[in-house]
């Protein structure tokens, strides 16, 4: 009986000390407000497409720090996570748009007036990652004031052009893509004037101390011209420089060249010249991938619902054949098993460009295709694919609540309610 009484003495002393340093003891009666930490966001009740080519009908998203932490159907969230009911929404990968001009107009005017509003429309489609595929060079500010928190908007890759030969000028145009050189019966007959070594080496080179992401070349092969060999050597002046090369080529022989050289990616689906399916699988097999860019020769309309082309001005005509040939020659490359990936070319309204490219896109594609073209194969056409592009542990916590079921109906795309980049919700339209 003594032991248990100075047990029961020691158990106070105890007790009366912690509650002396901690403060006043709980009861079952009362509650502790645990304070929300804003880098920690749980999305829970969602159709879940991870982009892996998964579905979970009721799943989570947990993310922490800037990161997905986990993806499943019985993910825990911590009691401090911002908690985020999708009500049976679809949440996916962020959007990459993988071929886009950014900077219209002055680029400084741009920037000043233009700037923030137009990073904030990409976000608001769903773009969470955009490649711009040559721009002004106040692209690399841009870059660098998202990257540093001075301005929101989607994460960029920029470019540089290196220029690998001379060919005679075409005719003047608001948009060259309207008498393409590429095109019959405007492509070459001689071979075009070479561009120095030299002055390649020191392009590449300006390009890697300038601090940008890739090269990019534009590409339409003459007979018995330079493009090829000059191709090779800015591929491996880039390389050199850890940077990667990107090439316009968008007649079928073109691309059957470019691809000699090694490039990394392709910026266009060949829209000119109907493959053959072994020319198909010639492509693929390299390993190269490729963006769409469907729709830029696809009819746009105008206020009054006149037939425009990209370039708002009336629709080039000759040029509508490449309308078709482009996905047809899409699908060929996707059969023989390309890495194919999205991209617009356009200047045109982010949302805008996303529903002219799913127009073109499902002329020849599925759901389920397009689907996987816009998650993982972006993400490999990018260069990114260890880091964005699917809903798994360790990637960015890049992702869109949409409303709507995208594997039911594409457009659903376009009903984008909620946007996280890197961790952070940028669009709630909840």
């Amino acid at each position: 009986m003594l032991r248990m009484a100075s047990l029961f003495v020691f158990m106070t002393m105890f007790l009366s000390a912690c509650s002396e340093q901690a403060g006043p003891v709980v009861t079952d009666s009362e509650s502790v407000e645990i304070p929300v930490d804003e880098n920690i966001i749980f999305i829970t009740n969602a159709r879940v497409i991870d982009g892996n080519g998964n579905v979970i009908e009721r799943g989570s998203v947990l993310m922490e720090g800037g990161l997905i932490s986990a993806v499943g159907e019985n993910v825990v969230a911590p009691l401090n996570a911002r908690v985020i009911d999708a009500a049976g929404k679809t949440v996916m990968p962020g959007f990459i748009e993988g071929h886009r001009h950014i900077i219209q107009g002055n680029p400084e005017e741009w920037m000043a007036n233009r700037a923030a509003e137009n990073m904030q429309e990409f976000l608001n489609a769903g773009f969470t990652t955009v490649l711009s595929a040559i721009d002004a060079p106040q692209i690399l500010e841009l870059r660098r004031m998202i990257s540093d928190g001075e301005m929101t908007g989607p994460r960029i890759l920029s470019g540089a052009f290196v220029p690998i030969n001379v060919l005679p000028p075409g005719e003047p145009t608001t948009d060259p893509a309207r008498t393409d050189v590429s095109r019959p019966p405007n492509r070459p007959t001689e071979a075009a004037g070479k561009i120095p070594d030299q002055v390649i080496i020191d392009t590449v080179q300006a390009a890697a101390d300038a601090g940008y992401d890739f090269t990019k070349t534009v590409v339409t092969v003459t007979p018995g011209g330079p493009e090829v060999d000059s191709l090779t050597l800015m591929v491996n002046e880039t390389h050199k420089h850890g940077l990667k090369a990107i090439v316009h080529a968008v007649g079928k022989w073109d691309v059957l060249e470019v691809i000699k050289a090694g490039p990394d990616h392709l910026v266009h689906t060949p829209h000119i010249g109907q493959l053959t399916l072994a020319e198909a699988k010639t492509i693929a097999d390299t390993g190269i991938p490729m963006v769409s860019s469907l729709g830029t020769l696809g009819i746009f309309f105008d206020e009054n619902n006149d037939p425009v082309f990209r370039d708002g001005q009336p629709y080039s005509w000759n040029t509508l054949s490449s309308a078709g040939q482009g996905p047809v020659n899409a699908r060929l490359l996707w059969n023989a098993g390309i890495t194919y990936g999205f991209g617009t070319d356009t200047s045109f309204h982010p949302t805008e460009t996303l529903k002219h490219e799913l127009n073109a896109l499902s002329l020849t594609f599925s759901e389920q295709d397009i689907i996987e073209i816009m998650t993982e194969h972006t993400a490999r056409a990018v260069f990114l694919e260890d880091e964005i592009g699917t809903l798994e542990a360790g990637k960015a916590a890049d992702l869109v609540i949409l409303d709507g079921n995208p594997l039911e109906n594409i457009y659903d795309l376009l009903n984008v309610e909620l946007v996280v980049k890197g961790g952070k919700v940028v669009v709630n339209k909840m």
